[in-house]
């Protein structure tokens, strides 16, 4: 369920099938070419693709930032729905801190893809923290990286 005060959400029509878009989602030497917008990138990933499975990430910035990101599955429909959380760590044990959980739905629309991608949030102030941080710019800029990618495979 969507609760516009908690949770961020980007929706796309994308011209392309679900097979490539999953793939670049699912394989860590791909997730790393779209993953966050230019200039920053993700220089590690890693990834068990079921229930508990980690979902780990560390993005680098342009001036040297680094942003580790560990968690987990929480679902993983196959070419459906990720979902994944910073709350819980591998094997499902509770993380100190959280910042969201994203939740990826791809619908097979006629000759392409309708893709959601949603950021849900504890609080609304995390929610209104995100998107300050250029959420809908950010994300929107991935998205832009991840279909050129999934195009090109």
């Amino acid at each position: 369920m969507h609760d516009p005060n908690l949770d961020l959400v980007l929706e796309r029509e994308i011209a392309l099938p679900v097979a490539p878009l999953w793939a670049c989602w699912t394989r860590p030497d791909l997730l790393k070419q779209w993953f966050c917008p230019l200039p920053w990138r993700v220089t590690e990933a890693e990834m068990e693709l079921r229930p508990g499975g980690i979902f780990s990430t560390v993005m680098r910035g342009p001036n040297g930032e680094e942003h580790p990101n560990i968690g987990c599955f929480l679902e993983v429909v196959p070419e459906r729905r990720l979902v994944f959380t910073d709350a819980m760590l591998p094997g499902f044990r509770p993380a100190a801190e959280s910042f969201m959980t994203g939740v990826v739905v791809f619908e097979p629309n006629g000759k392409g893809t309708r893709y959601r991608a949603s950021a849900l949030h504890a609080t609304a102030e995390a929610r209104e923290k995100h998107e300050a941080m250029g959420f809908h710019e950010g994300w929107g800029k991935a998205t832009d990286q991840l279909v050129a990618l999934a195009r090109s495979l």
